[in-house]
Order: structure tokens, then C-alpha cells, then sequence
């Protein structure tokens, strides 16, 4: 996971760069258990000199956004009062001076820092402090969105004793399943990560019946994701805000589903649906 986590910085960094026209940005994640981060992401330096630099929390720059958790900038880092200077040598070996430093905060806690920085000494303005405060947003979603995503995928996976998705389940622990086959198809399309976007779909399918005959009706992704939050008891309010679309289309992907369905209720549709298989 932190493999995947890293290229998510790595990404963020090279937007960072095209968005600012800041000449260097790096950055990497709080150790596991430690209040220090590891650069490990490097775009535009021209030396090693910060390469697996390890950033206690508190120091320089980097550790004061982490101990803070709110950026931190300095015009001119040798020479900067804010900040103790624990780290000159190798920001003086790249020839970094003016540089900031943005915490990714993850469920309230620290996960990462992104820098972006410049080889003059001049304030950097609003414009590009906002991008690299944007830049670290993005990554917050994606690490929040795969977080949520495994956890879900954890709570789909059948248990051993079970021979079918729906075998020993109560009437309320079905609920339960159909509720997390709602969040799980939500999730999918905003997961960037096409691996596990795939593991996301295949849980969901694990979650629908295996006992339903083959059915000729065929329903497009959109149209089974807007039926599973139906099902779930969500208004076209609510499907459209879990979904990232408008009322209007959650309406429009409903009808479709009704019309292929055939029935005329949004109740006669998720009954029509699981009957089918492709709701649980």
C-alpha cells in the first residue's frame, strides 16, 4: 500500500510542477510509527542531496508542517528564523532557497509532506502556494478513497463456512452486505488505481447472487450502480451525491434501468434487479 501511496505523491509533485512552474518539488510519507518523513519522491532536482533525507518532526521545514499539520513556507531557507536549520547542508547542495512545505493529513493524522521550492530567494505567491495546497488535498481524497475501499473489500470478502454470498446471513447482516455493495460501487469510479478498481468491481459481483438464472437483461455499470444506492434506500439526491453526477442523471440512468427491466416502480426495479443477479 505504501508503494501505491508513493505514486501517488509522485504524481501530485509532477502536477505541482506544471500547475506552479516551480522548478523543483519532492517529497515522501511519515514512517509507520515514527514522527519522521522519509523523502522519497524527487522531480526536477539536479542532485541526490535529498534523497531518502529522513525529516524529524519539528525540524526544518518539512518536520514544522508535520508537527503544525498546516503548510509552512520560508523566502529564504539558510537564512530563515522560523524554522531550525538541521537540513541546510542538503538543501544548500541542491540550491533550494525559497521553499514550502504541505502536510497531506489523512483522518487527522500526517501521512505525508510535499515541497515545492525555488532556486531564488522571493516570496512565492498566493497562486503558487494554493497549488501546492491543492496538490496535497488530492492526494488526502485518493489515500481516503483507497483507505475506505479496503475497508469495504474487507467487510465483502465471503467467510470460508459460507457456500454462496447469501448462505447462513440474518435478514439484517444481508442488509448490511447490500448496503456495502451500494458503497462499493459508489467507490469504484473514483478510484484511479485500475487494479483496484477491478478488485472493487469482482467484490461486488462476489456480493450478488449465485443462484439466480442467466438473465438476457443487460444493464450498464452506471445503471446497476445508480439501482444498487436505490436499494440502499438513498433519494436520486443522495445516489447523485455518492455517485458525482447530477439528480438528473441518477433519473435518466433509473429510467433506462426500469425500462430494460420492465417495471414501473423504483421498488419493482431493485426486486427486478436482484431477481437477475445483479443486485445482491
Amino acid at each position: 500500500m505504501r508503494a501505491v501511496d508513493a505514486v501517488e505523491i509522485r504524481g501530485a509533485l509532477a502536477r505541482l510542477r506544471r500547475s506552479t512552474g516551480l522548478p523543483v518539488a519532492f517529497g515522501g510519507l511519515v514512517e509507520p510509527g515514527r514522527r519522521q518523513v522519509r523523502i522519497s519522491e524527487l522531480s526536477g532536482t539536479a542532485t541526490p542531496a535529498l534523497s531518502a533525507l529522513a525529516v524529524t518532526s519539528g525540524n526544518g521545514l518539512g518536520g514544522r508542517a508535520v508537527a503544525l499539520a498546516r503548510p509552512c513556507a520560508v523566502t529564504d531557507y539558510s537564512v530563515s528564523r522560523q524554522i531550525s536549520h538541521e537540513y541546510d547542508a542538503p538543501v544548500a547542495a541542491e540550491g533550494l532557497r525559497s521553499v514550502v512545505a504541505v502536510p497531506v493529513v489523512v483522518r487527522r493524522r500526517v501521512r505525508a509532506v510535499l515541497y515545492g521550492a525555488l532556486r531564488t530567494a522571493q516570496p512565492l505567491g498566493d497562486r503558487t502556494l494554493g497549488e501546492a495546497v491543492q496538490a496535497a488535498r488530492d492526494v488526502e481524497q485518493a489515500l481516503v478513497v483507497r483507505e475506505e475501499a479496503a475497508e469495504l473489500l474487507a467487510a465483502a470478502r465471503p467467510r470460508p463456512e459460507r457456500s454462496g454470498p447469501a448462505a447462513g446471513a440474518s435478514g439484517a447482516a444481508w442488509e448490511q452486505v447490500r448496503e456495502a455493495h451500494a458503497a462499493l460501487r459508489a467507490l469504484a469510479p473514483r478510484i484511479a488505481d485500475p487494479t483496484l478498481r477491478a478488485e472493487l468491481l469482482d467484490a461486488c459481483a462476489l456480493l450478488t447472487t449465485d443462484t439466480a438464472p442467466p438473465s438476457a437483461v443487460r444493464l450498464a455499470p452506471r445503471e446497476v450502480d445508480v439501482l444498487a444506492c436505490v436499494a440502499a434506500g438513498a433519494t436520486n439526491g443522495l445516489a447523485a451525491e455518492r455517485l458525482g453526477v447530477t439528480a438528473e442523471t441518477v433519473k435518466a440512468y433509473l429510467r433506462s434501468a426500469m425500462r430494460k427491466l420492465g417495471v414501473r416502480t423504483r421498488g419493482q426495479a431493485v426486486v427486478a434487479a436482484r431477481r437477475a443477479g445483479w443486485l445482491p
